[in-house]
């Protein structure tokens, strides 16, 4: 059995690197689509400063359909184990017990399902044989498949993800995955409005002070490239990657556990800025 504490970073929070696996993610889609180049990507975001590399092969953007069981499989199985391999810490983006399984016979470090172990009946059985750490965030939704439109939260957005994310840990508890082994994400984006996603940054202490290991998942997301829109300037998912930086630096500055992004050289160095930043006020 792994657990969290496995997969820290001593003194600073945990880059991901994304690499998806996927034709149609909604700023990268296809370009790593063949398993060499995904390995390849891989680790030149290892040679940037990704402390783990997340592998996803479906895509969740809003429009986006999901993929037959065993494609899923098939395609993050030979990037999991090559990775492996090399001595590579791993993630798997997967909301099917099956593929979890998949990435665990593989060699894949955690687990990370965005729909928090509710997509599939059989996901926390699985985490919990597996004995791995994993990832539960917060999307409400009523079909698990891609993250359009905006929920409702009852009013009170930051509120709700406590309480959903409080749920999720009871049921992965009682299906027997140790406290140990698990980190929780906000789920930034997934059906919620630019105003859920600020709100949910602004109460960050509020997660990072509580009982689990943080993921904080804002990478190139649309609330991020409203920022430019907003000045009348490009907008499109690459443009966002500044504004990442600048969340990744404030969350690290908070304490979070991980980030997880797409350019990893400059969430690294936000990430390095907010340790050293850190190490000031200790003297």
């Amino acid at each position: 059995m792994t657990t969290v504490a496995d997969l820290t970073v001593p003194g600073r929070t945990a880059v991901m690197g994304i690499v998806n696996v996927t034709e149609d993610s909604f700023s990268d889609g296809g370009k790593w689509l063949a398993a060499d180049d995904a390995i390849a990507h891989a680790h030149e975001l290892v040679r940037l400063g990704a402390d783990i590399i997340d592998v996803g092969a479906e895509s969740t953007r809003p429009g986006a359909t999901r993929v037959p069981a065993e494609l899923e499989a098939e395609r993050i199985r030979p990037v999991i184990r090559a990775l492996h391999a090399d001595g590579i810490r791993t993630s798997v983006d997967t909301m099917r017990a099956s593929t979890a399984l998949a990435a665990a016979e593989e060699g894949v470090d955690l687990i990370n399902d965005v729909s928090g172990g509710l997509a599939d009946p059989d996901m926390y059985r699985v985490m919990a044989q597996t004995g791995l750490p994993v990832c539960l965030m917060h999307w409400r939704t009523t079909a698990f498949g891609d993250a359009a439109g905006a929920a409702d939260h009852g009013g009170d957005v930051v509120r709700d993800v406590h309480e959903v994310l409080g749920a999720l840990v009871d049921n992965a508890l009682a299906a027997g995955v140790a406290h140990d082994q698990i980190t929780l994400d906000p789920g930034l984006g997934f059906a919620k409005t630019a105003a859920d996603n600020w709100a949910l940054l602004n109460a960050l202490p509020e997660f990072i002070g509580g009982e689990f290991p943080v993921l904080v998942g804002a990478s190139r997301k649309r609330f991020l490239t409203e920022i430019r829109a907003d000045r009348g300037l490009e907008h499109s998912p690459l443009d966002a990657d500044p504004a990442t930086a600048a969340v990744t630096a404030l969350s690290a500055h908070l304490g979070a556990w991980c980030v997880r992004v797409h350019e990893v050289a400059v969430s690294r160095d936000a990430v390095d800025v907010a340790q050293r930043w850190r190490a000031g006020r200790d003297g």
